[in-house]
């Protein structure tokens, strides 16, 4: 539940500074903190204290109700990243450009990291996994079907669901598609 929280208040806090044209230095400088740490807060890493929380939203001239509005405490079935999305911001990066990939808490869980290569208009038939999954499109493109829902998804998309939700990837192009496929099996 707070994953998907906090991931959206960290992205409001960044869209508006955004939006306000201002720096990580000028947001940490009108909140009274250090630019690490709204760096840290922008990009899921650290979550802020009420009272840093109130003088962030204060520094970026909104409202606390305007703030929260709509900001749903359930996790979404499905989160889909596409390849220009979320890319962080790091200090001093000189010659390193950083896309957020994929965070998300899993407690108490083995992993198994695999390569799928789809062939060109093949489709898997319906599966289900005992783990959650993460899957990012390395080359080509390819339709995701997820409990009747399909996604389009092009090289540097990616997308993470619960495995025990029938699935079915499609290569409905004539190139192959690759994919980066991380299984997180719970041991509980």
């Amino acid at each position: 539940m707070e994953g998907a929280f906090l991931s959206e208040v960290s992205r409001r806090i960044k869209d508006r500074r955004l939006l306000k044209r201002l720096t990580l230095q000028e947001l940490a400088t009108k909140t009274n903190v250090t630019k690490g740490l709204i760096s840290q807060i922008e990009n899921g890493r650290s979550i802020p204290s009420l009272p840093v929380l109130f003088s962030i939203i204060h520094s970026l001239e909104m409202e606390v109700g305007d703030f929260f509005e709509g900001l749903k405490f359930t996790e979404p079935l499905v989160i889909i990243r596409r390849k220009e999305e979320d890319v962080l911001e790091k200090e001093n990066p000189q010659g390193f450009h950083y896309h957020k990939v994929l965070t998300k808490e899993l407690s108490a869980s083995s992993v198994d990291i695999v390569l799928l290569e789809l062939s060109p208009a093949s489709k898997l038939q319906a599966e289900i996994k005992e783990a959650f999954t993460y899957q990012y499109v390395l080359s080509g493109e390819m339709n995701y079907t997820i409990k009747g829902k399909t996604y389009r998804l092009q090289e540097g998309d990616s997308l993470f669901f619960n495995g025990r939700i029938p699935h079915a990837p499609e290569n409905h192009t004539q190139q192959s598609c690759r994919l980066l496929i991380i299984y997180f099996f719970n041991q509980r």
